[in-house]
This record gives structure tokens, sequence and C-alpha cells, in this order.
């Protein structure tokens, strides 16, 4: 079994504060997947300082393979310390998932993370380590594919304190039921976040009385994605591109009416467009037997661009993916690339469109390859692995 993560997180300011105390990284090394949490003590600036030097020293230090021993020391010895409490760092969750199944989380702190598995809350045991006078919570286990584990601060647990609810707060088993409830529709990371983070902000009555964050993680097997748009610089070389194209795993997406009637030609099929596309700015999308889906290009990648730069800069809320979920090729390629994608291939020609022949532009300034940088960069910056190959 090899397996990643599907990860996403959302958080809320405390009322009238511009930052966030709390920090959330999402790492990946060649072994494993890595989610952290830090909340820093307090809120605002303090806080967001806090939380911030613990999650990157965190990640830093675990990237290059230190022990956790090795980081808690380096966090107390680094964050400076709180002048009322005497306490000198945030609190943390780390979450570590290798590609073989093996997993890792080690708390400090924080609520307890909520397991799910095959439609139950599971109870892992774990081990209490004390390490320069923190107790650490750690746990060993194995992963399953589709299990998920929801990370959270203490916004969480008592949102709606004092307010909607009794002074309790939410309460750990409160969201676990509700987390529960929620993944029984088979959602992705990025839209159980959303569902989580909203329920606390409707308990806060839109005030949150703390900093408030969830970070979702699912575990997924690899999922490919392979995307071929533009016809090569030389016509000899349609061939080989389609054949390096039809012949690695994953998905198979071809954006742009050349690049279409290329892959027709090569594989001997017709291309059938598509007229139910509803939004009139999206060109509609067609139809070739072999391929997922068939797009049109300069004005669907736009698109699809903005919708993953959107996700990209934490601006996805309900009607984020009401959007995503609408049936045009920009929404349909957007929500394969940020849903069903932890790998992502570019089978891009060099030809120079005839449309820009006539103008001064080379091909590095023109508008494919200027959309092919922005998308490499984006979807590195969703956590992908990103390859390139140009004909």
């Amino acid at each position: 079994m090899s397996v990643s993560i599907d990860a996403a997180w959302k958080s809320l300011n405390k009322h009238q504060e511009e930052l966030c105390g709390d920090k959330v990284e999402i790492l990946k090394t060649e072994e494993s997947d890595i989610l952290i949490l830090a909340d820093g003590m307090g809120s605002g600036v303090k806080a967001n300082i806090l939380a911030t030097l613990t999650s990157r020293i965190l990640g830093t230090m675990l990237r290059e393979g230190a022990q956790i021993e090795s980081c808690v020391e380096t966090i107390a010895r680094t964050l400076p310390v709180c002048s009322v409490r005497k306490v000198a760092y945030a609190t943390f969750s780390i979450l570590q998932i290798y590609h073989d199944g093996r997993a890792y989380l080690a708390e400090f702190d924080n609520p307890s993370c909520i397991f799910i598995r095959n439609g139950r809350i599971v109870d892992y045991p774990y081990e209490v380590r004390e390490i320069g006078g923190k107790k650490i919570h750690e746990y060993n286990f194995t992963v399953q594919k589709n299990d998920c584990f929801i990370l959270m601060s203490d916004g969480v647990v008592y949102a709606g304190a004092g307010s909607i609810l009794d002074l309790n707060g939410w309460t750990w088993e409160a969201v676990a039921d509700y987390a529960l409830k929620c993944t029984k529709q088979s959602m992705s990371a990025s839209r159980l976040a959303v569902m989580l983070s909203q329920a606390c902000e409707e308990l806060y009555e839109e005030k949150p009385g703390d900093d408030t964050t969830v970070a979702v993680a699912r575990v997924i097997e690899r999922k490919i994605v392979n995307i071929f748009t533009g016809p090569p610089k030389s016509k000899e070389d349609d061939g080989r591109l389609m054949h390096d194209f039809m012949h690695v795993e994953g998905k198979k997406v071809v954006a742009g009416g050349t690049s279409a009637n290329i892959a027709a030609r090569i594989l001997g099929k017709e291309i059938v467009t598509r007229i139910d596309s509803r939004n009139p700015d999206v060109p509609p999308t067609a139809e070739i037997e072999g391929i997922d889906l068939v797009t049109e290009g300069v004005l669907t990648l736009g698109g699809c661009l903005k919708l993953l730069k959107k996700y990209v800069n934490d601006e996805f809320d309900a009607e984020f993916f009401d959007e995503l979920d609408a049936d045009n090729g920009a929404s349909r390629l957007a929500k394969l690339l940020i849903e069903e994608c932890t790998e992502l291939n570019l089978f891009v020609g060099t030809a120079v469109n005839a449309a820009h022949q006539e103008t001064e532009l080379n091909f590095d300034l023109s508008m494919r390859q200027n959309l092919v940088d922005q998308l490499i960069r984006t979807a590195e910056a969703m956590g992908k692995t990103v390859k390139a190959v140009y004909y």
C-alpha cells in the first residue's frame, strides 16, 4: 500500500483580532506527509508569532529527521517566556503519516485528535512521555485508506461557551459526533474543514471568543492527474507526446482545441462536443473516448486557476464548493486537482499558437506558457508533486 494524505485547514480569528494565534503547516517529504497545528499563547500578534515560530521550527526539524525530544527542547529554548504565566511556548499537535502506512502523532496540550475509521470514532492507545518537564502524548499506529484525522485548537471545543451552549462549550465529544456525521457523506478534507469551521462560527455567533482552527487529514491512495496542453513544436512529435501521455498511470485531461484534435487523430477517435455547460464565460467541454476530460485551453485554464488560487489563499467556503461542483470545464478541472490529485504530470507542447504568430511575444511570454507556469506554482503550493515535460 502506498498512501498519501488529503489535508486542509480553516481558522477563525478571535473577535476583533486581525491575526490568528493558530498556525498550520502541511509538509511533504520523500517518505511521509506531516501535518502540524500550533496554538500560540494568548491572541493577536504575540500568539501569531509564537504559533508561527513553533510550527516552522517543528516542521523544519522533522523534515530533516529530528526526534521529537530535540524538537520540544528546541521549542522550549527558542520561544520567549510569557511575563504573566512564565510559560515559553505554544501548544501543538504533530501528525506524520508515512507512505507505507505507518503513522505517528504527538500532542502537547491541544485537544485530542479525532480518529475516524469505517464510520466509527477510534480510540487509539497512547503513551505519555515527559520531555523537558512537558507531558507529550504519543501515538504509533498503522493507517488504512479513508481514515480521517481531525486536529484542533482549543477554540473549537470551547465554541459557544457562555452563549449558545453552557460553560463547557461544544465539547470534544460533540465535535467528534458532528464530524462523524459529516464524514458519512464521504467528503474531502477541505469540505469537512469548512463544515466544522462554519459550525464553530455559528456557535460563537460570528464573534469567536478564541482563535479557532481545525486541520483535517484523510488517508488516500496516490492519485495522479495528467494534463496535455499545446501542440508540440514539431508535428513529428505528436505521436511521441501522445504515447508518453497515454502510457502513464492516472487520469487524462486534454486542454485546448488543437491539443484535442491531435489526441483524437492519434487515438483514432471522434471529438464529441458537450453543449450543457451553464457558465457562458467558460467554453463547453468535449469528449474523446479514453480521455477523462477534454476542455478548451486558455479560458478554461484561467478559470481553473482562479479557483485554485482561492483555495490556496484560504478563500474557500460553502459558496466556493458550489462553484467547484458546477458543470463546466474550469470547475471540473479545478475539482479534479483539488480533490482527486496528489501528483500532477504536465505534457506541454511548445509550438507558438497561430493566434500569436503576428505578435512580438516569444514563447516564454505566451499566454499558454504563463498559465502553465502559474499552474505549476499553484499546484505545488497545494502540496501536489508536479512534473512538467516539454515537447
